[in-house]
């Protein structure tokens, strides 16, 4: 998912500069005067929400952290938002994640932290 972002937002700004080749990515780059921004915002989007629906203890927090009784699908488990979320911030476990959502002073200096240094 990461991969086809980034490539869409290069295509968008070839598309306005009107550059076709990939050797020209950088000069689309400097030319627009930006850099890649559009998985970094994306990521700082989601952990406000996360910690927005988090921080209230109800369906949503329950839907989001619980487990579900039943027969598991079979092939490779999905990557869930929370694991992504705590790659991003360089956060062990999800778990410690969700234990720093409680504190929204904290929670927005770890999101201001991660979009300034995140992967």
């Amino acid at each position: 998912m990461k991969s086809s972002l980034e490539a869409t937002e290069m295509w968008f700004l070839r598309r306005e500069y009107h550059r076709q080749r990939r050797k020209q990515m950088k000069k689309s780059l400097t030319q627009a005067q930006t850099t890649r921004q559009l998985m970094t915002k994306i990521r700082k989007r989601q952990a406000k929400f996360v910690g927005h629906v988090l921080r209230r203890n109800q369906l949503e927090h329950l839907v989001t952290t619980g487990k579900f009784d039943g027969k598991r699908g079979s092939g490779r488990p999905r990557e869930k938002m929370l694991d992504s979320l705590a790659d991003w911030m360089n956060i062990e476990k999800p778990s410690e994640m969700i234990r720093k959502m409680s504190c929204r002073d904290g929670w927005r200096s770890l999101i201001s932290h991660a979009s300034r240094h995140g992967t």
